[in-house]
This record gives structure tokens, C-alpha cells and sequence, in this order.
């Protein structure tokens, strides 16, 4: 009973298993003298701990490579001594940084030079208001579209591997993807999730309409995932290596496997790109959809969407947010979602 008073009461998210190595007073940027080096340069160090998803994140870093462009500072990416939720306690790739598992690093200058120079600014690690030009949506901003096309590189092994699930996975096939969230989604503060009929229903009226050959399941929800190949069975394709669970919480504490930190954002990142190479993509309103349209990787693509709107917040414990639950069972003519009904048998 006590842990679920606890439960109710406080809002817990999942924190990085490595320690923060510089604290950093609250201010938006913090300006510093490490040592004599660079006298002539400014470097803009991009820090975000411990930062939310790995879409988030690159959003973020995406917002604050463009004010280092305007005002002609050097960016760099420092996921090292502040640590994202994606680092090991052991290098990846040589490095401790969790940014480089991922992508390239912004300069050829490296932290160690950084921290030894006359002119760093550090960044605060909150995302500021839309008003500032900062925006969480980078599809709503051309010059972070930009960015993220000519300034962001993946890792060299990121992209081999990448050009061999495509080759894998979609030769030859016309592939439908979908990316289904769950988990968190049913009660966080954001757009609500689709339920299960929802997206089978949707998925159905699409493969009236366009003859797709298969479907790329992407989702983190062990009950989305079970009951979308159950219905679809072997129209459905997806990454074997991704870990999937009743909740955010049991995916990120639990550690069943080695490098698993490192794992989570590798299979997210790779699955983003592949649903970018779809024909046809469905999902709700999320960071790796933003991600996946802005890459824009096949170039006529057909997107879908299911909107539910979003889930408001309780007056007094706003992480407390069950309505998605209610709403999944009620009719629509009471308040439930639309197009909620039970799907019929599959005709394929």
C-alpha cells in the first residue's frame, strides 16, 4: 500500500546510470575560463542531463546548434560529463560521450581541448519557450530541417548498418510503417496514444486503399506489439534486437542484457530511419515522427496519422493522467475515441 500511495503522489522518471561530472549553476548559459587555449574561438558546449528520449534530445541539440550558427560560436556536444539516460559505464565506440554512439561529433576539437580553453559557454539543459526561436517541433522551423540534413552525420557504423536492414527488411517490398506508442504515452501530458483497435482499424482502411506488401512495426509496448503481429501475422516486420515492455519504466531500469543503455538508443535511432524509408508511415504525434519527416528519406511518401488530441493534466498531481483508459472503453458517443471499435476478421 505505501508504495502505491508513492506511486500516486510522485512522478518518477528514469535517470542515466553514470554521475554528472561539472555542475552548472540555473542560468540559461553559462560562460567560463577553463584554461588559456583558443584565445581567438568561442565554443558553445551542448549539454542536456539527464535529457528525455534520444529524438528530444537531438531536438534539442538541433535548437542550440543554430544559436551557436548565428552568433558564430563552435558547437559541441558533451554527453560525457553530463550524462544523457544512454550512457554506459563503459566506453561505446571509444568514447564515454553518448552523443558519439550515435553521431558525429559537431568540430574536430575535442573535450579535452574544450576544457583547457579561454572562451567556453555551456547551455542550460531545459528547452526555452517558442517565442525564443527555439522549437520543439523542428519540422515547424526550415533552418533545423536544415541542420539536421547537412550538420548531423550518423556514425560511420550506424549508417552500414542501417544500409543493411534497409537492404534486408524492405528489398524489393512495399513496406507500410508504423510506429505505435504506448506505455507512458496512455498517461503522460502529450497527444494521447492510439488504442489497439484504432491503429488495426486504421491499418486496415490504408491496405484498402494502397497495396502494401508489408508493415514495419515499430513500438516499445510489449501488449501493442503482440496484439498488431497477432492480427497481421507475417505482414509484419520489424527489429528483432528491440526491447519491448508493459512500461517505460520497467524497460529503462531493468539492465537484461550488456550494453542495453546504449542498445535502446541504437534500435531507436535505426528504426527511425527505416520508417523514413517507408512508402506509407502511420503513427501520432511524437519526436521520432518529427525526426523521420524531416530526413524525409523516401521522398513521396504517403503519411497517416491518428489525432486523439491531448492528454490534460489533473489539477492537483499533473502526472496523474488516466483518462486514456476511460476513454478507451467508453463509446464515442460518451466520450471515447473514434474508430474504437473491435476490427473485423483480417481479409488477407
Amino acid at each position: 500500500m505505501k508504495n502505491f500511495i508513492k506511486k500516486i503522489i510522485y512522478q518518477r522518471f528514469y535517470k542515466p546510470i553514470t554521475e554528472k561530472k561539472i555542475s552548472l549553476p540555473k542560468s540559461k548559459f553559462y560562460f567560463k575560463k577553463f584554461g588559456n587555449l583558443n584565445p581567438d574561438k568561442i565554443f558553445y558546449v551542448i549539454q542536456r542531463t539527464p535529457g528525455f528520449g534520444l529524438f528530444s534530445n537531438l531536438s534539442f541539440v538541433l535548437n542550440h546548434i543554430k544559436i551557436a550558427k548565428d552568433f558564430g560560436f563552435i558547437p559541441v556536444v558533451d554527453m560525457e560529463n553530463f550524462p544523457s539516460i544512454y550512457n554506459e559505464k563503459k566506453k561505446i565506440l571509444n568514447t564515454m560521450n553518448s552523443w558519439e554512439y550515435y553521431f558525429e561529433q559537431l568540430s574536430n576539437i575535442t573535450l579535452d581541448e574544450v576544457y583547457k580553453s579561454k572562451n567556453v559557454i555551456l547551455t542550460e539543459n531545459n528547452f526555452y519557450s517558442k517565442n525564443e526561436d527555439f522549437f520543439a517541433n523542428i519540422t515547424d522551423s526550415n533552418d533545423l530541417v536544415e541542420i539536421l540534413r547537412n550538420n548531423v552525420r550518423l556514425k560511420n557504423s550506424k549508417y552500414k548498418l542501417l544500409s543493411h536492414l534497409k537492404k534486408k527488411l524492405f528489398d524489393n517490398k512495399k513496406t507500410l510503417g508504423v510506429h505505435f506508442r504506448g506505455t507512458t504515452y496512455k498517461t503522460a501530458g502529450v497527444v494521447y496514444a492510439a488504442t489497439t483497435n484504432q491503429m488495426i482499424n486504421k491499418i486496415n482502411e490504408i491496405l484498402k486503399e494502397n497495396n502494401y506488401d508489408q508493415i514495419f512495426l515499430v513500438t516499445e509496448d510489449l501488449k501493442n506489439f503482440n496484439s498488431i503481429v497477432n492480427y497481421f501475422g507475417d505482414k509484419i516486420v520489424f527489429l528483432k534486437t528491440s526491447l519491448r515492455g508493459s512500461s517505460d519504466l520497467e524497460v529503462w531500469d531493468n539492465y537484461p542484457r550488456e550494453r542495453h543503455r546504449y542498445k535502446l538508443g541504437r534500435d531507436i535511432l535505426l528504426e527511425t530511419y527505416l520508417l523514413s524509408y517507408c512508402e506509407g508511415y502511420i503513427d501520432i504525434d511524437t519526436n521520432p515522427r518529427e525526426i523521420a519527416h524531416a530526413l524525409n528519406l523516401y521522398k513521396n511518401q504517403k503519411r497517416y496519422t491518428i489525432d486523439n488530441g491531448h492528454n490534460k493534466s489533473w489539477p492537483i498531481f499533473n502526472h496523474i493522467k488516466y483518462s486514456w483508459y476511460i476513454r478507451n472503453f467508453l463509446p464515442e458517443r460518451f466520450g471515447g475515441f473514434p474508430n474504437n471499435s473491435k476490427p473485423g476478421k483480417k481479409k488477407f
